[in-house]
Parts: structure tokens; C-alpha cells; sequence
């Protein structure tokens, strides 16, 4: 368990030593909630939400009933799902399976954050940007946040046309826009 407070949100999150960042938040995922806003008719994905600090830190702004998480873990969906309820956003649904899969019936997110496994090949953040896309309504957006540049900014500009890169705590933050004509 550990407290973190991101842009003045106090959250308390259990996590376990087989999950993602098991003892404090991961810098990349700060990096990349740093360089996000939300308005309150946001529908969100945090896709592959780990202990669901993403997920549960955009219900903070978008209420509970508009974020959905995912992740092929069981153990990862058990924690996000406590998580939540003790961040006092217990309405958030949290699925387990693979990727946007996990999702079958969603569509129309206007927001969808990852922080994909980044350190092993490209297979997982591909599907994760390509499907991402397809799920995305029309002038939603997709965040992801890596330590790479090249790769994820040639497969963002050939999904979505182009893309957007900050930087931030030595990492990349891309964002792709589904446009209108996309």
C-alpha cells in the first residue's frame, strides 16, 4: 500500500510485488497524467490499469460510471477493483482480458490511457494503438507513455495521422486524435 497525491487527488493504493510499480507510483504513468485534462463528459479507458492509478485518478474528474478499466491480470483486476472502492469511485468498471478484447461492447471513448509493457517487443502496443483507435469516438484521444521514441511515433502517425509528443521525466508521452475524416 502507498499514498500519492497527483495535481492535489490523494490517493491511497494497494498493490502487490508481482504488479507494475509495486511500491510507489511509476514515474512514467506521473509523466503522462501530467500532461492530461479531463472535462466531465469524458468517457475513459486506462488500458492495462494495473493497480488502476490511471483509471481511478480520471474518475476523480469524470466520476466513476465514465471510466473503465482493463488488464490481463487477475491479480492486477482485483486490486484496481479495490482500489477504487477505497478511493470512493467504486462505480468504475474493471474487466479482466486481453487488451481493448476485455472490452466488447464499448465504444466511443473519448480518452484512452496506456502505459504499455514497453521493454519486450512492439506486439502489445501495436494491438493496443490499432484497436485503440477503432474504439475511439471521433476527436477522442489516445495517450500512451514510453521510454521510446521512434518506434510509437511512426505507428501512432500511421494509425492516426499524426501525433503529438511531449516529454516529460526522460519519458514520451504520444497523443493521437481521431479526427472527423480519419
Amino acid at each position: 500500500m502507498y499514498n500519492t497525491v497527483i495535481d492535489n487527488i490523494s490517493l491511497q493504493l494497494e498493490t502487490s510485488k508481482t504488479l507494475f510499480s509495486p511500491n510507489a507510483p511509476d514515474k512514467g504513468t506521473l509523466a503522462m497524467l501530467s500532461k492530461v485534462s479531463f472535462s466531465p463528459e469524458d468517457k475513459v479507458l486506462d488500458l492495462g490499469c494495473g493497480c488502476g492509478i490511471a483509471g481511478i485518478f480520471a474518475a476523480k474528474y469524470v466520476g466513476g460510471k465514465n471510466v473503465f478499466m482493463c488488464d490481463i491480470d487477475t491479480e492486477a483486476v482485483t486490486i484496481a477493483k479495490r482500489n477504487a472502492a477505497l478511493n470512493g469511485v467504486p462505480e468504475v468498471t474493471v474487466t479482466e482480458g486481453d487488451g481493448l478484447d476485455a472490452i466488447p461492447y464499448e465504444t466511443g471513448f473519448t480518452l484512452i490511457l496506456c502505459n504499455p509493457p514497453y521493454h519486450a517487443d512492439f506486439a502489445v502496443a501495436k494491438r493496443f494503438i490499432e484497436k485503440g483507435y477503432r474504439r475511439l469516438a471521433s476527436g477522442g484521444k489516445m495517450l500512451m507513455v514510453t521510454k521510446r521514441r521512434d518506434w510509437y511515433k511512426n505507428k501512432f502517425i500511421s494509425v492516426f495521422g499524426g501525433v503529438r509528443i511531449d516529454e516529460a521525466d526522460g519519458y514520451f508521452i504520444f497523443r493521437g486524435e481521431k479526427r472527423a475524416n480519419n
